[in-house]
């Protein structure tokens, strides 16, 4: 359990710290202002300032956060009545505003907030020192922070480094910029693993005989490279075609068809029966063939990414178009799950599922659904095809629903989830 928990938290931030790297690199080449970089939900548990972002770790390791100047996730108000602190710095301008209970300034001037404007012409006025005869206004520094109720400081968030007076392209790469990061870890993570494992193995019918336990194919004389055409005479050309009808010949004599360089010749064998999560399977001690050609274990990163992706479009389309089930959905439960067969494999299996999450993250998060990235990306395809944005409140409202539509579904997939894994 230990070592699960220990995988799924690293494997997690990887992916969320990649994807949200990918935002907050592209924002901050916009001259976005980038107040935050979360890694996790929930509350503080660490954080450290620079003098334009905030970077913090937070409790749940379920997601993280680029929380941009402007940006939908971002709020700044100052609700009339709220108890606030002042630091003044030169040029009589505020360069801190205290709004927690956690954190005291020295030589604060305390001051209850009737209104204020930190976006445009940047100035706060309030009742100070409780002498509400009296509203006193002062002006605030551009680069002016603002220490919130939980006790992070994060700058201020002007109009002119804000995420919407960014151009149109800057603000579309800036939102493309997180899936475009899980894709390239994804092949990154492919080819790694492709030397890890030895080589390139592709869902062709060349195979190796294996030297060790199940020996039938071994001793019956086929050898490393040799491509399986036919199965009792039935012809095969991929690895899951191949698989499939070994594992129908449990204990039966079968005739497979060899090819080897140009010549073709039969061999017969007898399939062990083996048990395989609780069914009685044939095993003649074959794996995947393995490429160690350097070339191709390069660029099998690529490819692998791309077969995977294909796969994954797929069963999304699969679902849209056919009968949709929940259990064809996973949230964080399913992926801990899963977390604990990968880390039972080793580095191996570790380094697959990173890539996996990594592209099923990329591919999920350019769907065209408001609150998610490809939901964003169709607003700036919109924008630039009026020549204007949407309306704020109909951009508001589009986002809204969509939200909505995503914390109901993420309700329901855990539920059923935990019903699937710990219930059931």
């Amino acid at each position: 359990m230990l070592t699960t928990i220990i995988t799924f938290i690293i494997v997690f931030g990887v992916i969320v710290f990649i994807h949200e790297f990918g935002h907050f690199y592209f924002a901050k080449r916009a001259g976005i202002l980038v107040r935050e970089f979360s890694i996790g939900m929930g509350p503080k548990l660490f954080n450290y300032r620079t003098a334009e972002t905030t970077y913090t770790i937070r409790l749940l390791p379920v997601g993280g956060y680029v929380r941009m100047a402007g940006g939908e996730d971002d709020e700044d108000e100052l609700k009339p009545g709220t108890p606030v602190s002042l630091f003044v710095g030169d040029q009589d301008k505020v360069t801190r505003i205290n709004t927690s209970k956690k954190t005291t300034l020295f030589n604060g001037i305390p001051m209850q907030v009737t209104a204020t404007d930190l976006e445009n012409e940047l100035w706060i006025e309030g009742y100070e020192n409780g002498d509400e005869s009296e509203t006193k206004r002062y002006a605030v520094a551009h680069d002016a922070t603002i220490i919130e109720s939980d006790g992070t400081e994060v700058r201020i968030a002007p109009t002119d480094v804000q995420f919407q007076s960014a151009s149109l392209g800057h603000r579309l790469m800036t939102n493309f910029a997180g899936p475009m990061n899980n894709f390239i870890l994804a092949i990154i993570v492919y080819t790694i693993l492709t030397f890890v494992v030895g080589g390139v193995t592709t869902n062709n019918n060349r195979i190796d005989p294996t030297s060790t336990g199940v020996t039938v194919a071994r001793d019956a004389g086929i050898k490393n490279g040799d491509y399986i055409t036919a199965v009792n005479g039935k012809k095969v050309t991929t690895w899951d075609g191949l698989a499939t009808q070994i594992q129908k010949r449990a204990n039966k004599k079968t005739t497979l068809t060899i090819k080897r360089n140009d010549a073709t010749k039969r061999v017969t064998l007898t399939p062990k029966a083996e048990t395989v999560e609780k069914k009685t399977v044939g095993q003649i001690g074959i794996t995947q063939y393995h490429n160690h050609a350097i070339g191709a274990m390069l660029v099998s990163g690529f490819t692998q990414t791309w077969d995977m992706t294909k796969r994954l479009i797929g069963a999304i389309w699969s679902m849209v178009s056919g009968h949709f089930s929940l259990n064809d959905l996973g949230g964080p439960v399913a992926i801990f799950a899963t977390t604990s067969t990968a880390a039972s494999e080793g580095i191996a299996g570790v380094l697959n599922f990173l890539a996996f999450l990594s592209l099923n993250l990329g591919i999920v998060n350019l769907l065209p659904i408001p609150a998610l990235d490809g939901g964003k990306i169709l607003l700036n395809v919109i924008e630039g095809i009026r020549r204007k944005p949407l309306p704020e409140s109909v951009e508001t409202g589009i986002t809204l629903v969509g939200v909505v539509f995503l914390v109901i579904l993420m309700v329901l997939v855990t539920w059923n989830d935990i019903e699937r894994y710990f219930i059931r």
